[in-house]
């Protein structure tokens, strides 16, 4: 909040601390702000484990946060947009809910889940001013990734280390560097917007051109 109060003085910012990867902590959410105008489901969990290794425990855990956490809220304020005619539901989605990497199974899955939901949630806003889509980041310099590059590379310099993730693990990216944050809140506001209104049940890419498909 402090680093947001900073960089956009102007904001009227409203902070809630409540744990939306469980029903209790998304209640708590709703309970605090009942209707809201725009929904951004951009809670999400990654972690680099083996598939055999991962437990049910693992697999569960990681469905409720990053899916479940958005299904419910979804639950609830879609269809107090459809009332009103008008609102925003953006999934943050990731290129790994179309091209899964192998380090990351459980966290594949549950981007795949997020494009299926966030399409069939679309599906009941028709012929009404509000819109569900999905927003599909590449991998992206946030504080997580970062760590996560440099733990892969150790011995490496972080700048070196970004270069050969890119290379060795994102080898099909065509900008062959992270994204910045930024670039991905740039297009969340877009869809937000008005100038948005007839985009929706989309899936949207901001991966750097990751995903080699036209379609």
């Amino acid at each position: 909040m402090k680093k947001l109060r900073e960089s956009q003085p102007k904001a009227d910012l409203i902070g809630l601390v409540s744990d939306n990867g469980t029903a209790e902590g998304v209640d708590r959410t709703i309970t605090e702000h009942p209707q809201i105008d725009i929904l951004v489901n951009n809670l999400g969990i990654f972690e680099a484990v083996d598939f055999f290794d991962l437990t049910d425990e693992a697999w569960q855990h990681i469905f409720d946060v990053n899916l479940m956490s958005g299904v419910r809220l979804a639950r609830h304020y879609l269809k107090q947009m459809l009332e009103q005619n008008s609102g925003r539901i953006i999934f943050i989605s990731s290129e790994s809910g179309v091209v899964p990497a192998p380090e990351m199974p459980h966290y594949a899955m549950t981007k795949t889940a997020q494009l299926a939901v966030s399409r069939s949630l679309a599906q009941l806003t028709k012929g009404s001013s509000v819109t569900v889509n999905t927003v599909m980041p590449g991998s992206t310099l946030t504080p997580g990734v970062k760590e996560f590059v440099s733990n892969l590379f150790p011995d490496e310099p972080y700048d070196s280390a970004e270069k050969r993730f890119m290379a060795d693990n994102r080898p099909t990216s065509l900008i062959q560097r992270l994204i910045q944050p930024e670039e991905i809140a740039n297009m969340v506001a877009f869809v937000a917007s008005p100038l948005a209104s007839a985009i929706n049940g989309a899936p949207i890419r901001v991966d750097g051109g990751l995903i080699p498909t036209i379609a």
